[in-house]
């Protein structure tokens, strides 16, 4: 068996991760997701929101933080500490060595900027190199492009549909199941380092692309 992860603190360059403190985030984390219509948009294919208030959105938070094998965090800028949004660990299978990347939001402000990606880097290599975990995993409601396309952005494999998988908000999940393997972690993670931190004039798509083409020798 794999060791269980750990809630703590991830200190990236562009982003810092911190174990959500639903008392303390909440008022932040509520504010920069639901100022308008466009904000309330981000919620269209989570579990639950958007929230009519701050208690609400708190009551969920609860529930989330307390369902088994996830541990959530709160995204916020390094240096500034602005909020930015949300990530968990979840799924988490320490017996199998598995865990999945989930229920992740940005506000539109971080939306294509790097915030993400660093995030997402910061928990796979916890996971991959830190715990030895096996496989990590993102799953997605089939209608959502955003993270269908993030998903491959970032190097993981689509594997398929599992249909009518879940209801959710009273409407029928077909959902999209993607996985990253450790043995193509040391690949995908040199992409994201160059990508992030030394250059980013080509995208992460095509540096992952490139590295899987040398290391299958096409």
């Amino acid at each position: 068996m794999k060791p269980q992860p750990a809630p703590q603190i991830f200190e990236g360059r562009f982003v810092t991760l911190t174990p959500l403190d639903v008392a303390a985030d909440v008022a932040e984390l509520h504010a920069i997701s639901h100022v308008d219509e466009t904000t309330r948009k981000l919620w269209r294919f989570m579990p639950r929101g958007p929230f009519s208030d701050v208690a609400e959105q708190a009551a969920f938070l609860r529930e989330w933080q307390a369902t088994p094998n996830v541990i959530a965090f709160t995204v916020r800028t390094s240096g500034t500490h602005q909020p930015l949004g949300s990530i968990s660990l979840m799924s988490i299978r320490a017996e199998h060595g598995v865990a999945e990347l989930g229920n992740i939001w940005y506000a539109p402000a971080a939306q294509r900027t790097k915030a993400n990606t660093e995030s997402c880097y910061l928990l796979l290599r916890y996971c991959f190199e830190k715990l030895g975990y096996r496989r990590m995993e993102w799953k997605c409601d089939a209608r959502n492009e955003p993270s269908r396309n993030a998903a491959l952005r970032l190097g993981f494999t689509f594997e398929g549909i599992f249909r009518q998988h879940m209801i959710i908000k009273g409407e029928n999940r077909d959902t999209a199941w993607f996985a990253m393997l450790d043995h193509e972690w040391p690949q995908i993670s040199a992409a994201m380092r160059k990508w992030l931190y030394v250059d980013d004039s080509v995208s992460l798509g095509r540096l992952i692309a490139e590295s899987r083409s040398v290391q299958s020798g096409a």
